[in-house]
Formats: C-alpha cells, structure tokens, sequence
C-alpha cells in the first residue's frame, strides 16, 4: 500500500520541514529509505540517536582543515585525466568527470594504494552507475528482486555488491593493523573518529559509509561538474570572469583560497541551482500529527523537499531559467532556499567535500586549457537513474594548452 506524498517546495514550509524535532518527522529506514546499494548502518538509512552519532563521527573528516589537506591530489587527479582530452577533436566530457571523481573517491576518501583492489573497485563502482533498466526496476520494487542465476539482472547486481563489500572489507582490515598515523584520506580519519563515550566505528560502520559515499558521491559529482562546465563556456562574459578570477591567484595556488573564490562560488552555486542533479532531497515520514503552513499531516505521510521546485522559484529567483551567478554575490540564500544537498538533519554529509572536489577541478581545467562547447544549443538535460544530466555526455573542444597554473609541477616542487 502507497503511503500518502506530499511534496513541499515553500521556503516558509521547508523551514519548518527541517526544524521539526526528529520524534516527529525524520528519515532512515522507516521512510523507505532502503535501498540495496546501502547497508543498514548507513547515514542514510539511520534515524534518531544512532543517526545522530554517525553524523558527528563523520563531519570532522569531510570537512576543514582535514578536507583542505587533500586539494593538491585532487588537482592532480584533474590534470591527470584532462590530459587524455584530445585537441581539435570533439570529445564527450562527462566520462572523464566520472573518472575524475571515481578517483577521488578511490584515492582521497578509500586512500586505496593496492593497484589491483583499486583497479577492480573502480571498474565494478561504474559499472554499478551504467545500471540496465531491468536492474533499476528490481531496485525500485522489491517483488522484482529475483536471484535466478549470475546472468539475471538482479543476481548479477548481488554478485557485483559482494565483490564490492569483499573489497572494502579486505581494505578496512589491513587499514586496521597499519600504524601509519599520519595519512589525510577519509577512511584514515573515520577510523581515528572517537563517538562521546570513546567508541571508534564498526567495521559493518565503515564499510556502509564508504559503500555510502563511493555509490551516492560519484555520479552526482561528475554530473554537477558537467553542468558547472556547460554554463562557463555557454557564456563568453562567465567565463572571461572566471577566467580573470583564477588567472588572478599566484602561482602557488592554495586550495583554501580556492576555495573562498568569490565569483567560482557563485557560479558553482548557480548551477547547482539551475540544474540540481537530484530533484529531491530524502524523504521524510511523519510518526505524529504535525502542522505545515496550516494543513494538518496525518502519521505515515511521506513529506519530500522539492530541491528544483524550490530553485525555479520566481519570488526567490527573478528569472529562474537564465543562468545568473552574480545571484549569489548579490544575497545571502538561507538553507531553506538553497538546498542543492539536502537540508536539515538530512543535508547532504558530503556537501562541503564536493563543492571543495568541484571547485578544485574547475580551477585545474580553467587553468591548462581553453575550450569550446559543441552546439550548446544541443545540450539539453535527460535523466539518468536518479539524476539529470547534459545530453551526449557534453560535447566539447579542446582549441589549446594555457598551462598558466603549473598545479602538480608547483605541489612536487614543495
């Protein structure tokens, strides 16, 4: 039986949507949040006082200093993969922001150096992001999950997850005989975390949150760059802005100025907002009757923050269609009106790590190469699983090399 949806796209009922006390309202499990991609200690599928420690072990090593501490490798990691562009060719780019974020997620968050468990994990992760339709019905309804054999849509989904949680068990155990203290990747730092009563995370902990963030942070990143992209090049003017921002940093660039750029952040937040990659945030369920903007909601209902509603707002968002970063220079947006991840107690874990990852990459591409949309007027949004992406993948050009910011030459000369 369905249960009653109502979803809220008011900025006066949103705010009141996430300062509802979790005894009345909140997420995990008992709103249906169990998919089987994620495991039942998952943040996402967590509710109440078990949600609320893994919240607090998890927020340190996504954020801050620790954070900041990964900035040259993720640059790296962007010249890396942008060097394979060709020039003068058309290319689609999308699949190189995959590659980009399937690394950082292998590399700064798992920290993995085995070369033959990091080659299988991130062959298998985008595997698992080019799901078949048949698959993503059986995830959808459970009446369709049906092991009928290694070849069936779901029996080879189920093997593929085993090898998976195999993979990051195998990699969680010998992380916890190493004495290295002294490493910067996610993993290293969740299992330094200590909760109020001195207790680490589990090992079933930590494998359903890295599975947590390699599943949920790759495609929504690489999608959100992609979009980030088409809009700079889109617009001669956004993108000779951004242009002189970056060219105007000294040539030892420091990700924590990177950063706070001012005009960057407007026009990643702007297209986080035109394009939010997901449409929703996690749903909510009511457990007893609370009151929004005067209607009454009976326990059971499912409430369900409309993410691209609320960004396509006109009394927010005075021509919502065009694509206007000086928007965020111009006003401070509150949480209830700017929700690319999520907002309340069920905001995105990973949110201030991906605009970091985002504005890393840009800064490096901007840098070393100039480029060129093809047919901009082409690109239209299509939806891909849970997300809405740039059609065909965004094609672009290389026209040439700038290489005004040596990134990786300046970070190996230190």
């Amino acid at each position: 039986m369905f249960k009653p949806q109502v979803v809220v796209s008011h900025p006066q009922a949103l705010q009141q949507v996430f300062a509802t006390p979790t005894s009345k309202l909140d997420s995990g499990e008992p709103a249906g949040i169990n998919s089987p991609f994620f495991g039942p200690q998952s943040l996402l599928a967590l509710e109440g006082k078990p949600h609320q420690r893994q919240r607090k072990l998890l927020t340190p090593p996504l954020h801050g200093e620790k954070m900041l501490g990964n900035g040259r490798l993720i640059s790296q990691i962007t010249e890396e993969v942008s060097r394979q562009w060709p020039i003068n060719q058309p290319f689609a780019v999308l699949p190189s922001l995959r590659e980009i974020s399937s690394q950082v997620i292998l590399k700064v968050i798992f920290g993995l150096e085995d070369k033959s468990r990091y080659q299988t994990l991130k062959k298998l992760s985008i595997g698992l992001l080019k799901t078949p339709f048949l698959r993503i019905l059986a995830i959808m309804i459970p009446a369709l999950r049906r092991d009928l054999g290694a070849w069936s849509p779901w029996g080879s989904f189920l093997r593929e997850i085993q090898t998976i949680d195999q993979l990051i068990y195998d990699e969680i155990h010998e992380r916890t005989e190493e004495t290295n203290q002294s490493r910067y990747d996610i993993l290293s730092l969740m299992m330094l975390a200590r909760d109020e009563d001195g207790l680490p995370m589990t090992e079933e902990e930590l494998h359903d949150e890295l599975i947590t963030l390699l599943i949920a942070g790759n495609e929504t990143t690489a999608t959100a760059l992609a979009w980030t992209l088409y809009w700079i090049y889109a617009s001669p003017q956004i993108y000779a802005n951004l242009l002189e921002e970056v060219d105007s940093l000294s040539v030892n660039l420091d990700p924590n100025v990177i950063l706070r750029l001012p005009y960057l952040n407007a026009v990643c937040s702007e297209a986080l907002r035109i394009y939010p990659v997901v449409l929703v945030g996690l749903q909510r369920v009511v457990k007893s009757p609370i009151e929004i903007m005067g209607y009454q909601l009976e326990p059971g209902t499912l409430v369900i923050p409309g993410i691209y509603l609320t960004h396509h707002r006109e009394d927010l968002y005075p021509q919502p269609k065009q694509f206007q970063p000086e928007r965020f220079l111009e006003r401070q947006f509150a949480p209830h009106e700017f929700l690319p991840f999520g907002g309340g107690n069920r905001r995105c874990i990973g949110a201030e790590f991906a605009l970091f990852e985002m504005k890393m990459a840009l800064a490096t591409i901007l840098s070393h190469w100039e480029i060129e949309l093809i047919d901009p007027q082409s690109v239209k949004p299509v939806r891909k699983g849970a997300v809405l992406s740039p059609a065909k993948g965004l094609q672009m050009r290389v026209t040439r090399l700038r290489s005004q910011k040596q990134f990786i030459t300046q970070a190996r000369s230190e």
